[in-house]
């Protein structure tokens, strides 16, 4: 965790938590589960207690430090989910507190646990908790910086808000919380991507038809390490055309472990006479990042650095 990450999609991670536990199917190849128990019952090794959920309040400030000046997008908890039921509802507010103090830098949150997010950031009593940690945690003056009503200040500019969506099923009930949440940017991973996802309605920019704020960006990565089950093309194929159509920042992470090639056939794809339907298993490396001949890098057009 901290300067340097191999994630595409951001510069660094900050982990003032680790640990989590399974909650859908996304979460059957954990990686972050998979190093930390590597090391369960080490003694003195950071991750002596394995993928245990802990508190890391040591690592609170680090976006705060001198080492961390220069602006960068920082990736809140790669190795756990804020949201998650063991972590008290005051300790997340220290977490927002540190980031309303970093103004310089974005943050990237990414959670399976929509509901608690979604009833904590509406909810006037966390808003004060936030306030509350501002001052714990050597802020500003609060009449200088915060005004005098804190809702002035929410969402926080740079934090930008997503929801895991691996699947249909998981797409339907998490982004649906995340558009009736407060936030700067809404976004969604969808990786692993394990089905075809619809997700028009909730790009199209048409709040009188669809009735909901649209996302701001779609990440989309096929599954690597030991187990991975492959991503069909045209599921990757399918969430950027959406994107594309409805002016929706879209970033292709990787295919993963297995890549379009002459080689293994997923026996549930639909079309097996496609000879986009076949993938051969060639590891994350050497099948890359590129979708039809391209690098998706796109960012919200919003609030790029």
């Amino acid at each position: 965790m901290g300067d340097k990450t191999g994630i595409e999609w951001t510069d660094a991670t900050w982990n003032p938590v680790t640990g989590c536990d399974k909650v859908s199917p996304g979460c059957d190849h954990c990686y972050a589960e998979t190093l930390a128990e590597r090391f369960r019952g080490t003694p003195g090794h950071h991750f002596e207690h394995g993928f245990d959920v802990q508190l890391r309040p040591n690592m609170l400030e680090l976006p705060l430090s001198k080492k961390w000046e220069e602006p960068r997008r920082v990736f809140v908890n790669s190795m756990s989910d804020l949201f998650h039921d063991k972590v008290p509802d005051e300790y997340i507010a220290r977490v927002f507190a540190v980031m309303a103090l970093a103004p310089q830098h974005t943050f990237q949150i990414l959670t399976k646990r929509h509901g608690r997010m979604r009833a904590l950031l509406n909810s006037r009593d966390f808003l004060q908790l936030v306030w509350d940690a501002w001052s714990v945690e050597d802020g500003p003056d609060e009449s200088e910086s915060l005004g005098t009503d804190p809702a002035e200040r929410w969402p926080l500019p740079n934090v930008w808000l997503g929801v895991s969506a691996e699947d249909q099923k998981r797409a339907d009930l998490r982004i649906p919380a995340l558009l009736d949440t407060p936030a700067a940017v809404r976004w969604i991973s969808a990786e692993p991507l394990l089905g075809p996802l619809d997700i028009a309605r909730f790009v199209e920019n048409d709040d009188t038809k669809y009735d909901v704020p649209a996302l701001d960006w779609v990440v989309v990565g096929g599954e690597s390490g030991p187990g991975a089950r492959p991503m069909h093309p045209d599921w990757a194929r399918s969430l950027r055309d959406q994107c594309m159509a409805a002016g929706v920042s879209f970033l292709f992470k990787q295919w993963g472990e297995w890549t379009p090639n002459t080689g293994h056939r997923y026996r549930d794809w639909a079309n097996l006479s496609d000879p986009h339907a076949f993938v051969m298993r060639v590891g994350k490396k050497a099948a890359g990042r590129e979708l039809d001949g391209r690098t998706w890098n796109q960012y919200p057009k919003a609030s790029e650095r």
